[in-house]
């Protein structure tokens, strides 16, 4: 059995580090790779401690240090290892480039200029070298080792020229120390504002892991009349424990209230900035805030089961199911780093032999060309854009799985949607109950049934006799199946057989007016009239859907006449009425042969047809299950909007990823050719390539405000 597996990882320092990471772990067998490079962590799945030592030691062969042990998150107040690496080397550094205007002879010697190259190389070993080397060992070289080249050479050039020179002026014709110090500096420099800048991109997440309280009130002697209460650790909570939660306080966990009554801010995790009102009975999760009442609820989810874990845990590992364009970005990242440092050994020969150039200024140009091609950009181009949106979006109450999905939104040609619970509310109005007999354990066999069941309809019923002094004690059955898109069948300790559901499985035949039947032993005791609302936002969504050229259709399990009906009114294209589960998934199946179907629902019946539509989307109040499916989670009050929100976000996301795709490949293109033309000095062209990654990460911080 596999388990997920996290380990902190120390020397990732850029993009480019974490792909290589992630192809190594996947060419070695490890499967659910996943790399984190902002946070310095790699999960993936494990089959034991044997597994876990095996990936420590890739991991190690690489030039990173992994282990099993979390890294403490950086204070606010304290410094980065790395800004205190960038500082060292500005110390080392700004001297070197004093020189160039100041000529006190002491400061151009020999010795004062190795000292300090030496300190910023020395730094730069440090931060760079052990990943340069280990991805070279593995013969996947990354950026490090174009920064560590160029620093290098120029620092090797540099001591040989003092060793052949005849003079000291001579020398000063070979002296590139200054050179060596700027490459690691300014790569430093843009590494510290690519790290706050990244930062940035995932402050969602930041958010929504600061809306975990970290304490809990739990009850004690609950029931009795020394009940009291005792301040706990959120780690110590366990499912079943009764907490107590008062005016202004984080609620700590999922669960169902049984006493008391407040009103909850949920609008960090739905969207929604108008607080609902909870009662007896009604849920709550982990995150939101009690802003007035009191209320005693019984823990259902704790930890890491809880929706605002799931939340965030979605969110975090959504960027990994990447947008087709950027397999090609990835391609050419393979290739990047040997083919710079092939035209960086070409421009030197070119240079030197054939356009008669001094092996000095060659030198220079090549030296350039190393240090002025950046894959980083081409590995931030993508991810940064796509963390920012699925990060926006579910600020706004919309749960996205994968950057995938911003591709294939674009492509669908027809939507499907459940009815129940998705183009309606699932809210059901009781229109009538008739009952055939007098006999009062009726509604109590009709109440008890429908507690096994989370459809809907089910709740409906529930909700509407649990006031009932005919309801208030529930019957036990032996047996009980629920078969979804049917009903409920079960028997009681005397061998009675009990059908409750659509009137298409009932025992005997029946009037297609009624949605619910109630048999026992074929005798029919009870049948229901129920009306269910239309979503207040369906008909202008449906509207926009055909502004689009995109087909709708009803896939439900309801009658022939309710289906019609609602399809008429919102202006859906087709419907299809008294669905089972398989039926549903097999029209999914057959339409995805010809063209791009999304699925939209929210029930268990539902879970078989998502998974097979080429795009699926979830209520976020439906079963648990069909969530887990969704590829999108729509969580607003007004969950149907949530389409063309998505739409007019995937469509600016793409741009944003165009535009950083652009400018990773035409900086390259244009920047190679400078350098090894001898028109960008190293200095300068470290800078510049520094700057580069910021320029893509701060073009995707554009989609925040969308």
């Amino acid at each position: 059995m596999s388990n997920k597996t996290t380990l902190s990882v120390k020397g990732m320092t850029c993009a480019s580090c974490a792909q290589g990471i992630d192809r190594h772990l996947t060419s070695k067998g490890i499967t659910g790779v996943h790399v984190f490079y902002d946070s310095g962590e790699v999960e993936f799945e494990s089959i034991g401690e044997q597994q876990t030592d095996f990936v420590i030691t890739e991991i190690n062969k690489l030039g990173y240090q992994a282990s099993g042990l979390k890294i403490e998150d950086q204070n606010e107040k304290n410094y980065s290892p790395l800004f205190i690496k960038t500082i060292l080397a500005l110390i080392a550094t700004i001297p070197l480039w004093s020189t160039m205007t100041v000529s006190v002879t002491w400061m151009h010697s020999f010795l004062f200029q190795i000292i300090l190259s030496s300190i910023a190389l020395i730094i730069g070993l440090h931060h760079f070298g052990k990943s340069a080397l280990g991805s070279m060992l593995q013969l996947r070289p990354n950026m490090d080792v174009l920064i560590m080249m160029g620093a290098i050479t120029s620092y090797i050039y540099s001591i040989v020229g003092y060793l052949l020179a005849f003079s000291h002026d001579e020398w000063m014709n070979y002296n590139f120390f200054e050179t060596t110090a700027s490459i690691i500096t300014f790569v430093l420099i843009g590494n510290l504002i690519e790290e706050k800048s990244l930062k940035r991109t995932n402050s969602s997440i930041s958010a929504l892991i600061k809306m975990q309280p970290s304490k809990a009130r739990r009850i004690t002697n609950a029931y009795s009349n020394n009940e009291g209460s005792v301040e706990i650790e959120i780690e110590l909570l366990n499912p079943n424990d009764l907490l107590l939660v008062n005016s202004g306080d984080k609620i700590p966990a999922d669960g169902l209230i049984y006493e008391g009554f407040g009103l909850v801010d949920a609008s960090a995790l739905t969207g929604e900035s108008i607080p609902e009102s909870k009662s007896v009975n009604d849920k709550v999760l982990a995150g939101t805030i009690l802003l007035e009442g009191s209320i005693k609820f019984i823990v259902e989810k704790c930890g890491n089961d809880t929706s605002l874990s799931s939340m965030i845990d979605l969110v975090k590992k959504s960027t990994f199911k990447k947008p087709a364009i950027q397999k090609l970005s990835d391609k050419i990242s393979l290739v990047f780093v040997p083919a710079v440092i092939g035209i960086s050994i070409i421009t030197f020969f070119i240079n030197n032999l054939l356009l008669d150039i001094s092996a000095t200024n060659s030198m220079l140009r090549a030296i350039a060309v190393l240090v002025i091609s950046c894959p980083c950009a081409m590995g931030l181009a993508i991810p940064t854009a796509v963390a920012v949106s699925i990060g926006n979006a579910a600020k706004k109450g919309i749960l996205i799985k994968g950057g995938d999905v911003f591709d294939k939104i674009q492509n669908i040609e027809e939507i499907v949607f459940d009815k129940t619970g998705t183009l309606t509310t699932g809210k059901f109005k009781i229109e009538t109950i008739n009952y055939t007999n007098d006999d009062v354990l009726t509604p109590r066999i009709l109440f008890s049934l429908e507690q096994y069941s989370s459809h809907p309809i089910a709740k409906s019923i529930i909700a509407h006799l649990e006031n009932s002094d005919l309801a208030n004690a529930s019957i036990a059955f032996h047996e009980v199946q629920e078969i979804k898109g049917k009903g409920i069948f079960a028997k009681d300790k005397d061998g009675n057989e009990y059908y409750l559901g659509s009137g298409k499985f009932a025992p005997i035949e029946t009037d297609s007016k009624y949605q619910v039947y109630l048999f026992k032993n074929k005798e029919l005791l009870a049948f229901i009239e129920l009306k269910d609302e239309i979503r207040q936002e369906a008909k202008e969504v449906i509207e926009w859907l055909k502004s689009e050229k995109i087909k709708t259709t009803i896939l439900s399990g309801d009658t022939n006449e309710r289906c019609k009906s609602i399809a008429k009114e919102l202006g859906i294209d087709h419907y299809f009425s008294q669905q089972l589960p398989q039926e549903k998934a097999d029209y999914i199946e057959r339409q995805s042969k010809t063209h791009a179907v999304a699925m939209i629902g929210d029930g268990i019946n539902d879970a078989a047809a998502l998974s097979l539509a080429n795009l699926s989307l979830a209520i976020g109040d439906g079963s648990s299950i069909a969530i887990s499916t969704g590829e999108i989670i729509l969580m607003t009050k007004k969950p149907l909007e949530g389409l063309n929100k998505i739409k007019e976000l995937s469509q600016f996301t793409n741009k944003i990823i165009r535009q950083n795709l652009f400018w990773a490949f035409i900086y390259n293109i244009i920047a190679i050719p400078f350098a090894a033309t001898g028109l960008l000095h190293p200095m300068i062209a470290s800078l510049s390539m520094g700057f580069s990654d910021v320029i893509v990460i701060g073009n995707s911080l554009r989609i925040k405000s969308k």
